[in-house]
C-alpha cells in the first residue's frame, strides 16, 4: 500500500537520526545486497541506504529495482542517501 503524505513526513523524521545500514557499492544491487536489505527490514522496518552510483538516473534505478524486489516503501532520496520502510507482519510485532 502506497504511503501518504503524512506517513512520509513521520518516517522521514525517524529516519533523521538513522545511520545507513546497508551500503551499494560500485557492483550495483547484487543478490547479497537484497538479501542485506531483506534481513535489515526484517528486523528495523525503517533503514536508511548508502547508493555509491555517481548518476542520478542510476541511483534512482537501483532504489525502484530495490523496493519492488523487497516490497518496501520508498520515502525518500537526497543525495546518495535512500530510506525505504516495509512493515512488518503482525506475528513479528512484539
Amino acid at each position: 500500500m502506497p504511503l501518504s503524505g503524512k506517513q512520509r513526513r513521520v518516517l522521514r523524521a525517524r529516519a533523521h537520526h538513522l545511520d545507513p545500514v546497508v551500503s551499494i557499492g560500485a557492483r550495483g544491487l547484487t543478490d547479497a545486497v537484497i538479501a542485506e536489505l531483506e534481513v535489515a527490514l526484517d528486523s528495523h522496518e525503517l533503514v536508511k541506504l548508502r547508493i555509491a552510483a555517481d548518476d542520478r538516473k542510476q541511483r534512482e534505478s537501483i532504489i525502484e529495482r530495490l523496493c519492488r524486489r523487497t516490497n518496501a516503501e520508498f520515502v525518500q532520496r537526497i543525495g546518495h542517501t535512500a530510506v525505504v520502510y516495509r512493515e512488518r507482519p503482525e506475528e513479528q510485532t512484539r
